[in-house]
């Protein structure tokens, strides 16, 4: 057992997935190629500007002599499946020539990988850019892919040897990891990078930066969930005491003791009436 930095938090996760190593194990144990590239980008931009959208990905290579490009983006926002569909095509946009063919001579794959829940609870899923018929048969026209990947959802039916790589992003979150669940050489690599031990001052002050920003968010948002839950009541309320009126107002109660009883105004009764 040993202590590791939370691949939770990007600023871990860009450190060891930016290994030319383990970007190119991870990708090819998630979409089956094997990548030859000499470095990793990050903080991948664009020159395209597509209203106020800004697109941009934490981590890229491009394979050059296979004519590959791989994005891969740590993730926790809960639009992820539109906000890389339209990252994803401002990626192949930019790739475009010129307007009199639209055909690429390249391959691009996004990889998000989610290191909180998702609504759908699945381990992988991909978003594929091929026509199918109606029986669900995709043919071979477009080879770009979105994939996600949830480690939280990685069960026995995940496939091997993906498997370990959702394992070990998993174990890593609460900062233990056994090192000898796992055979795969990049993922004790991985391991190593983020022991610990290895973490910078540089790095530790960002990764609680990260920390306390994200335990921002959620204030927000459970602050949010209370007011609407707050509203929802409220409004409740009021739909109750409108068909107390209306009800009262079929049996001819007088608008003083309506407005006594529901506490409305005997303006809204008057249009209730009406």
């Amino acid at each position: 057992m040993i202590e590791v930095a939370s691949l939770r938090y990007g600023v871990i996760f860009k450190k060891a997935f930016c290994d030319v190593a383990i970007f190119t194990g991870f990708v090819r144990d998630t979409l089956g190629i094997t990548l030859k590239i000499d470095k990793v980008g990050t903080k991948k931009t664009f020159d395209i500007q597509a209203g106020k959208i800004q697109p941009r990905f934490d981590l890229y290579a491009e394979d050059k002599k296979n004519k590959v490009i791989v994005n891969i983006q740590h993730e926790n926002h809960s639009d992820h499946y539109e906000r890389f569909l339209y990252f994803h095509g401002i990626e192949l946009l930019e790739k475009i020539q010129k307007s009199s063919n639209y055909h690429l001579n390249i391959s691009v794959y996004t990889i998000v990988v989610l290191t909180s829940s998702d609504r759908y609870k699945k381990d992988v899923l991909i978003t594929r850019f091929d026509p199918c018929d109606l029986t669900g048969h995709y043919v071979k026209a477009i080879p770009h892919k979105i994939v996600f990947l949830c480690p939280r959802y990685v069960n026995k039916k995940t496939p091997q040897p993906l498997n370990q790589w959702l394992q070990a992003i998993e174990d890593s979150l609460d900062g233990q990891v056994e090192e000898k669940n796992y055979s795969l050489s990049e993922i004790s690599q991985l391991f190593s990078i983020i022991a610990q031990d290895n973490i910078s001052d540089e790095e530790e002050i960002l990764l609680i930066d990260e920390y306390h920003l994200e335990k921002i968010k959620q204030t927000q948002f459970i602050g949010n969930l209370k007011l609407e839950e707050k509203q929802g009541i409220e409004k409740g309320k009021l739909v109750e005491k409108l068909n107390m009126a209306i009800t009262m107002l079929k049996e001819d109660f007088e608008l003083n003791i309506i407005a006594k009883i529901t506490g409305l105004d005997h303006e809204v009764i008057l249009k209730l009436k009406i």
